[in-house]
């Protein structure tokens, strides 16, 4: 329909001398979109403009006994995300969770069977994330999750970067070790 108008307004102008629409004072203007950050803008109009809620640092959890196929949706989030524009600020695996489950047999402790699994984590933390964006960012996601795959979606805290690393029990061990042995010095000088 657009295109249909602007055909017709060309063929008009083949015919219209624009001389004489400059003495009539007569203009075509197209109407234009205008945007926040527009240069023309004035600055009071553009303050008056309420501002979009803004996600600081949010990580999408991904969680799957499959450890392929959360990799490729993890990679497929960040690849989204980074299309549209939200900078992906980290991405990263935690050590897997294994579980041991036991089957009984019906109306008895005896048990009929066992199971090893292992539960994988990944993560996808974007930030500086608009309200809207992150609406569209979920909704792409949770379409790109495989079967047999959960995503959660939480605010980004001090304990999501301690489960990260794997603990050195020997560093652990001898950490304490040195603490026995400062506070023994302590006694001692006490004592004296």
């Amino acid at each position: 329909m657009f295109s249909s108008k602007l055909l017709n307004i060309v063929k008009l102008n083949r015919y219209i001398n624009p001389k004489t629409f400059a003495k009539q004072n007569v203009s075509f203007q197209c109407a234009q979109k205008r945007h926040k950050s527009d240069l023309y803008e004035p600055d009071y109009l553009i303050s008056m403009q309420p501002d979009e809620p803004v996600y600081n640092l949010i990580n999408l959890q991904l969680k799957s006994y499959d450890f392929t196929l959360l990799e490729s949706c993890q990679k497929e989030i960040h690849r989204y995300a980074e299309v549209m524009g939200i900078e992906v600020e980290d991405g990263w695996a935690t050590p897997a969770q294994q579980l041991k489950i036991q089957r009984f047999k019906p109306n008895s402790t005896a048990m009929e069977s066992e199971y090893h699994l292992n539960v994988y984590e990944r993560n996808v933390q974007v930030s500086d994330v608009p309200a809207w964006a992150l609406g569209t960012l979920l909704r792409v996601s949770r379409a790109l999750l495989p079967e047999g795959c959960t995503l959660n979606v939480h605010e980004h805290t001090q304990a999501h970067d301690e489960i990260r690393y794997v603990p050195d029990n020997d560093l652990i061990e001898l950490k304490q070790q040195l603490e026995e042995m400062g506070g023994s010095r302590a006694e001692r000088k006490k004592k004296k």
